[in-house]
């Protein structure tokens, strides 16, 4: 056994090691023209995941919508999002997780439209990674729109709130 071939068993065992330790299921080291990954599974264990439950929702059917004209351009579609995005009252998320608009369930929420809120004053908690991060007014005004629901999910630049 040469001693690189030892030093990689080494580095193996010590990874296998730190995947116990911190209770890990997968990590992979990659370094020049090395890489390692090492997983483990569980024999005896078996994993139940129960799928979310939802509400059946009647839909009415859609109107048909007339056809353009052959050469005809359509309208574009107003870009609310962008506009909102650009607007300097527009609070975004600074991160992707699950905006919350109240402290914890069942309390009155931070904020709702009409609201006069002061720079630094919570809005929104929106939770990542189990850690909840208060979302804090970029300016003082009144909050003329929310534009999440509480426990929605929520993306990095999203626009949240728009205060005027």
């Amino acid at each position: 056994m040469t001693k690189s071939s030892q030093d990689d068993q080494d580095l193996i065992r010590a990874i296998a090691e730190l995947l116990n330790k911190e209770n890990l299921a997968e990590i992979e080291i990659e370094k020049e023209d090395f890489r390692v990954r090492v997983t483990r599974s569980y024999a005896n264990e078996s994993v139940t995941y129960a799928a979310p439950q939802y509400a059946p929702q009647q839909f009415a059917p859609a109107a048909p919508q007339p056809l353009a004209p052959a050469g005809s351009v359509a309208p574009a579609a107003p870009a609310a999002a962008e506009d909102l995005a650009s607007n300097p009252g527009t609070l975004t998320s600074p991160m992707v997780g699950t905006a919350y608009r109240s402290p914890e369930p069942g309390k009155p929420t931070f904020a709702e439209v009409g609201t006069k809120v002061t720079e630094g004053q919570t809005l929104l908690i929106i939770e990542a990674m189990k850690t909840m991060n208060q979302i804090p007014a970029h300016r003082s005004g009144t909050v003329t729109r929310i534009l999440v629901q509480d426990a929605q999910p929520v993306e990095y630049g999203e626009p949240l709130v728009v205060i005027e």
